[in-house]
């Protein structure tokens, strides 16, 4: 028996790219920040915070999910498992990576951004000028 199970909750690093491979099936791509709080152990020692990047990989309704709404600075939950590939790069050197393949996740938090503009006043319906309700 074994078991290849990444759980990850952490800030989305880039906006998701997307592409379309064999019979139009979406793949997003992107990179997920998780990180590690610094402290003082108990010998006074001060441990700094540690980010690790992870390379997240989605496919078919989760990239259409992640395309739409996920974005730079997106907290979300996510799990899948762990897939390392190689490929030759230019000069023929053998190169690795190792991927996330998402099998479900969770958006949490949206991105912060610019306070939003105020949105207008819903107009009054006409016949009832100063907008009281009559009961």
């Amino acid at each position: 028996m074994s078991v290849n199970k990444v759980i990850l909750l952490g800030r989305v690093g880039k906006d998701p790219d997307v592409r379309y491979v064999a019979q139009n099936q979406p793949v997003a791509s992107f990179t997920l920040a998780t990180t590690d709080r610094a402290y003082t152990n108990a010998n006074g020692v001060q441990v700094p915070e540690r980010t690790e990047w992870h390379n997240i990989v989605m496919w078919g309704k989760n990239a259409e999910v992640a395309e739409r709404y996920i974005r730079k600075g997106t907290q979300i939950y996510l799990e899948g498992r762990l897939r390392t590939r190689a490929w030759e790069d230019r000069n023929q050197v053998k190169r690795y990576t190792t991927e996330i393949y998402v099998d479900t996740f969770e958006l949490l938090a949206r991105p912060t951004t610019a306070p939003q503009q105020p949105q207008q006043q819903p107009q009054q319906p006409a016949g009832n000028p100063n907008g009281n309700t009559p009961f």
